[in-house]
């Protein structure tokens, strides 16, 4: 019997695991998948927005705007990169630009700090890339990047270390609420919890409408991107977005905090929850609409694409709080963008409507900082030399394209919920995300895996399940 189980992984739910954490509660996690960071949250814009878009008073705007403010402390306590870039809203002609005034207006309202509108010059001084048919821009300058693998990771490793649970290959089957607590079945066994936390991503309407009489319904709503190589990550030094329409912020054109250049995304509603399969129309549509607003994208450095799921509810509002009734279950549900900015904010409410209900003490001994990784890029030559005669692995590059070093993957696979599979490792410590997308490094990274996990070179998979690799072969000949 848990005081409270969280439903999901994600930054959502692993940031509220993280602030329940701070007290003497018995907690774990449920996830689906292998590892944490495996739905929406690995596959979104890596952005931390201003706060301008959303309605003003709606819950979303208030999460987004405390969520904002909170990341520099956050990103100091975990170790994670963060970087206050700036944003650009623009628009092409003088009859878009009251909808740039109704943005600043909105933004100022929801407490968005040093907006400001500014001219074509300006614009362009800043952006010497930007479309030469600019008319004006929404300046934000407290937008900024981060990286959602790490800032999911550093929640997750966080909570752990201050004493949580994660399960993980736990889908869980059905909710039952009993008398005084709730039943879950699930594919690991059957889970008992006074309190739930619905952080299911684009599967939380499932879960709340096992509980409650009030359905909620999710959209997943797909959003394909391409990702250029660090070739190219100069080409905007700011976030730039179009004007918002009904569907969301449109096809940005951002740097990424490790280098790179993305585009995208477009917005499709679907009705696969794990339908996360780029198209051929939707990867032109963000090339097309990028180029729109970026001259001379240098396209033939495009490496890789993806994309990823938004959990779009009806009402386009963050749903937090607790069922009506069904007491004991708060949903998290509804958190699309700018969720990965408010999830901090998001484990706070979560915190508060949980603690006012149980009232726990505190622990006195919790650590909200994580002990910093050793990564040799971010060294002097002289500390880099010093740390490979302590640990001669770092000496070791098994990804050339990322310079990502065999004592980073050593690193992560015994951290704290450390890596098991390729895509573990490669949200870790970036080892296949460069040019050759693991082309190379792969086969020295599963050899890696099976070293120190103790496991054959055939029970190694991509990500988790039945993603295996070496197919056709027999584990005794590995």
């Amino acid at each position: 019997m848990y005081d409270v189980i969280i439903i999901g992984a994600g930054v959502s739910g692993c940031a509220c695991a993280r602030e329940l954490a701070r007290y003497r509660l018995n907690i774990c996690v449920l996830e689906k998948e292998e590892d944490v960071c495996c739905g929406t949250s690995k596959a979104n814009s890596a952005i931390i927005h201003a706060g301008f878009d959303a309605e003003a008073g709606s819950l979303m705007a208030e999460l987004n705007v405390r969520g904002n403010y909170l990341m520099d402390q956050l990103s100091r306590d975990l170790d994670i990169p963060f970087r206050r870039i700036g944003s650009l809203v623009i628009c092409r002609s003088e009859a878009e630009l009251p909808g740039l005034q109704a943005l600043l207006d909105r933004g100022r309202e929801n407490g968005v700090p040093d907006l400001s509108i500014l001219s074509r010059d300006e614009v362009k001084a800043m952006e010497p890339n930007i479309t030469d048919d600019i008319y004006a821009a929404l300046y934000a300058p407290t937008g900024g990047i981060i990286c959602p693998f790490e800032l999911n990771i550093a929640l997750a490793e966080n909570a752990f270390t201050n004493g949580v649970e994660f399960r993980f290959n736990t889908k869980v089957l059905n909710i039952e609420h009993k008398k005084d607590f709730y039943e879950l079945e699930t594919s690991d066994g059957v889970y008992e919890a006074r309190y739930i936390v619905n952080a299911a991503g684009v599967y939380a309407d499932v879960f709340h409408n096992m509980v409650s009489r009030n359905r909620i319904n999710i959209t997943p709503r797909r959003g394909d991107y391409c990702l250029l190589d660090k070739s190219a990550g100069a080409h905007v030094s700011h976030t730039i977005f179009s004007l918002p329409d009904k569907l969301g912020k449109g096809i940005l054109v951002t740097p990424t905090v490790h280098g790179n250049l993305l585009l995208g995304p477009t917005a499709i509603d679907i009705e696969d929850r794990d339908g996360v399969n780029t198209t051929a129309d939707g990867l032109s549509q963000v090339l097309e609409k990028a180029g729109r607003n970026v001259k001379d994208l240098p396209l033939r450095q495009v490496i890789t694409s993806f994309a990823g799921l938004r959990a779009h509810e009806d009402g386009h509002e963050f749903i937090i709080e607790e069922v009506k009734d069904a007491e004991g279950f708060i949903d998290c549900a509804g958190i699309e963008s700018p969720g990965l900015t408010s999830c901090p904010a998001i484990g706070e409410r979560v915190a508060q409507i949980l603690t006012e209900k149980i009232h726990p003490e505190e622990k006195p001994d919790f650590c909200g900082t994580r002990e910093c990784i050793a990564k040799p890029s971010d060294l002097t030559r002289e500390e880099y030399q010093r740390l490979i005669c302590e640990h001669p692995a770092y000496g070791n590059v098994i990804c050339r394209c990322e310079t990502i070093t065999e004592g980073e993957i050593l690193d992560a696979i015994h951290r704290p919920l450390g890596a098991r599979s390729l895509d573990g490792v490669k949200r870790r410590t970036r080892a296949g995300m460069g040019r050759c997308q693991s082309g190379f490094c792969s086969p020295r990274v599963m050899e890696i895996l099976s070293r120190e996990l103790n496991v054959s070179m055939a029970d190694i998979t991509k990500s988790g399940g039945n993603s295996r690799i070496i197919m056709g072969t027999s584990k005794d000949s590995l």
